[in-house]
């Protein structure tokens, strides 16, 4: 569960950073106690040391990308005998076909008409 005292680290050292202040323990904490939040006193330190081994603009950029990345496609073996090669083809024009059906121009109209 988070407390507000972590959430007030994190600001603590987004304000340090975007001021190009160096982020130390004693800052953020300084900052977090200006700020009348309570927390717990090993929090500035851990705040500190993440910071010292990641890059804040890349954990600011990365937000939204969660780790894990999820199953990749499962590849099936064809048959020895070749046929399969000629069904994947009428396949891929079944979807082309589609896509055009679904345009807008073939309609008669569009949002800005």
């Amino acid at each position: 569960m988070s407390s507000g005292g972590e959430i007030a680290c994190t600001y603590a050292c987004l304000i340090l950073h975007d001021d190009g202040i160096p982020v130390t323990a004693e800052k953020i904490s300084t900052l977090v106690k200006k700020a009348n939040v309570q927390c717990e006193s090993y929090w500035p330190s851990l705040f500190a040391k993440l910071v010292e081994k990641r890059n804040i603009e890349d954990l600011i950029t990365n937000i939204g990308s969660g780790g894990g990345g999820g199953a990749g496609a499962v590849a099936v073996s064809a048959p020895s005998g070749g046929g399969a090669a000629a069904p994947a083809a009428p396949a891929a024009e079944e979807k082309k076909e589609e896509a055009k059906e679904e345009s807008d121009d073939d309609m008669g109209f569009s949002l800005f008409d």
